[in-house]
């Protein structure tokens, strides 16, 4: 069995940097309110913007994911990020956790509308798609995930910038995370291939404004590492051999755990 040393992951980058990194030691202090991380996780970066856009008291606990503390196995045994601790007692899900801090929280910060869009699947599949060399099979998957960030513009209110308005809703920042990985593509699949100019150039112009206006988010800025610590966690993505849950259910045809 490998161990923690000699583990093909363990000497990825074991702390968020950048921004995300001055966020993270803002929050040591001990809180009621607990969040087991992973800086590099997407789904921890949807309930951690959302604590930081509603500005509710946290502490945040940096999980190895090679060496579980006890604390987080008590209150979720297969050690899975992002979990919450409130009252003692755990949420595990991230979308879950998001619905449930809009509902304890509602005094803190905006009011965040709950959305669920597909576009992560679609995403998962793309980045793992092998080999490289099947060229129709490269691009089915890549237009498949531009059509659907393609019907998701499509949705949004005109003006924005934000999905809903001038104002974020918890859309926003459920997709956040993936928006802000998009580079992915570019590094490790040739381009993302989002058409400058077509016929359906206002939908995708709609699009890069809201992309912008996440980008420049505090809570979705400040949350963010620095994009070289990302790199050898999405080789392993790229390359289809990543063990997560998630890459385990997108090599099975399964939707997200």
């Amino acid at each position: 069995m490998a161990t923690k040393q000699d583990h093909p992951d363990s000497n990825l980058f074991p702390h968020a940097t950048g921004p995300a990194k001055a966020i993270v030691d803002n929050h040591q202090a001990e809180q009621p309110l607990k969040l087991y991380s992973g800086w590099f996780c997407p789904f921890v970066q949807r309930a951690w913007t959302v604590l930081e856009e509603k500005k509710i008291p946290y502490q945040y606990i940096e999980v190895n994911p090679y060496h579980k503390p006890d604390s987080l196995l008590k209150l979720n045994p297969r050690g899975l990020v992002p979990t919450l601790q409130y009252d003692n007692k755990p949420l595990y899900e991230s979308t879950v956790i998001c619905e449930f801090l809009e509902d304890a929280y509602p005094d803190h910060g905006p009011h965040l509308l709950p959305e669920d869009p597909r576009i992560i699947p679609a995403f998962h599949r793309f980045l793992q798609y092998q080999p490289m060399e099947d060229k129709e099979g490269l691009k089915e998957v890549r237009e498949d995930f531009l059509g659907k960030l393609k019907e998701l513009a499509a949705e949004m209110d005109p003006n924005g910038p934000f999905f809903l308005g001038s104002e974020p809703s918890l859309i926003d920042f459920v997709v956040a995370p993936w928006v802000m990985r998009l580079w992915v593509f570019d590094h490790f699949k040739e381009g993302l291939g989002i058409p400058e100019s077509d016929a359906d150039d206002k939908v995708w112009s709609r699009f890069r404004k809201w992309q912008k206006a996440l980008q420049e988010r505090p809570s979705i800025h400040d949350t963010t590492s620095e994009t070289e610590h990302y790199l050898p966690i999405y080789q392993r993505y790229a390359d289809n051999t990543a063990q997560s849950e998630l890459a385990k259910a997108t090599r099975k045809g399964r939707g997200v755990p």
